[in-house]
């Protein structure tokens, strides 16, 4: 059973383009189905986490807005910083999947129980993903990852019944 998502940020929860203007400031575009089904994930029980080589206030932001709590930025080791989540949960890699897209997710990726990407991913990523989604990173990729995971966990029938019994 998977009990810690794993996310890479740039290309896997944004389109992966980078914006600046001209005073230095970055700006992201997230997808909010990708961030419904994170805070979801979260409230069902699972534990949802980034990993990004990148380091951006935004990042910090939109992670806090979903509820989640581990947010390790910057990390040139991917799986080092994996280990670190691993260890402060006392999980292992056969309880983890990791979402990501690029080379720089490729070792850990093919550490993790179930890897998944979005489906404009590096080619390599592509061959080794348990799981390619129909769509691209920052466009519901990650919704449709997780809602996959948490079918799979039968929990995304508590999602609904959650949802529906707050419409009547």
């Amino acid at each position: 059973m998977i009990k810690l998502i794993v996310l890479d940020v740039d290309g896997t929860l944004t389109d992966g383009k980078i914006y600046l203007d001209n005073m230095g400031n970055e700006m992201k575009a997230f997808s909010a189905k990708d961030g419904l089904a994170i805070s979801q994930s979260i409230k069902q029980g699972l534990i949802v986490a980034i990993i990004t080589g990148r380091t951006s206030i935004l990042v910090e932001r939109r992670g806090k807005e979903l509820g989640i709590t581990d947010i390790i930025q910057g990390s040139h080791n991917k799986i080092t910083a994996l280990k670190e989540l691993l260890n402060k949960y006392n999980l292992t890699l056969e309880e983890t999947a990791y979402i990501g897209d690029d080379l720089n997710d490729l070792e850990v990726m093919s550490l993790c129980k179930f890897s998944a990407c979005p489906k404009n991913s590096a080619s390599e990523i592509i061959k080794i993903s348990h799981f390619v989604s129909s769509k691209n990173g920052g466009d519901g990729a990650v919704r449709e990852i997780l809602e996959k995971i948490l079918k799979e966990q039968d929990l995304w029938k508590n999602i609904i019944n959650n949802f529906s019994s707050t419409a009547q």
